[in-house]
C-alpha cells in the first residue's frame, strides 16, 4: 500500500528595501482575509524548490531562478492535517510581482518586517518572526 504522505508547502519570502512583499488571501476556502508569504504546495514528483519557481511565476508572475532560492526554516504543524511547511528565501528575481491569480489574491503589499499588518495567517506570522534561519519549528501539537 502506498504512503499517502504528509501535505507539504512552499513559502517565498521576497524582500525590498527592508519590506517583505505579503499577499491577501481570497476566494480559497483557506485563511482568506489574511495576508500571508506567496507559494503553494508541492506536487508530486516535484522538489522544493521547483514548486517554488512554479508558485512565484503562478502567483506573481515573477521568474525566480532555482540557485536564487535559499532556506529559511521549516514548520512542522497540525492543522486540519499533518503538515510540513518550508520557507525559503528569494534572493534575487526578475519581473515586477503582481497580483498574477486574481481569484486567489485580493491585496498585494510591500510590509517592513517589524510593522506587519494584523490579519496575517497565524503561522506565517511565527515563521517571519524566527529570523534569516536555518530555524525549524513545530506548531499546534501541544
Amino acid at each position: 500500500m502506498r504512503h499517502p504522505g504528509i501535505p507539504t508547502g512552499v513559502h517565498v519570502l521576497l524582500e525590498r528595501e527592508g519590506r517583505v512583499l505579503l499577499m491577501r488571501r481570497a476566494g480559497t476556502g483557506f485563511f482568506d482575509g489574511l495576508f500571508s508569504l506567496p507559494g503553494g504546495h508541492v506536487e508530486e514528483g516535484e522538489s522544493v524548490v521547483a514548486t517554488a519557481v512554479r508558485e512565484m511565476a503562478e502567483e506573481l508572475g515573477v521568474v525566480l531562478d532555482p540557485d536564487s532560492v535559499a532556506v529559511l526554516g521549516v514548520v512542522h504543524r497540525r492543522s486540519d492535517t499533518n503538515r510540513i511547511d518550508f520557507f525559503v528565501r528569494a534572493l534575487s528575481w526578475r519581473g515586477e510581482p503582481h497580483i498574477a491569480e486574481p481569484d486567489k489574491c485580493d491585496a498585494l503589499n510591500w510590509f517592513p518586517l517589524d510593522d506587519l499588518p494584523e490579519a496575517v495567517v497565524p503561522y506565517i506570522r511565527d515563521a517571519l518572526a524566527e529570523g534569516p534561519g536555518p530555524w525549524i519549528r513545530e506548531s499546534g501539537w501541544c
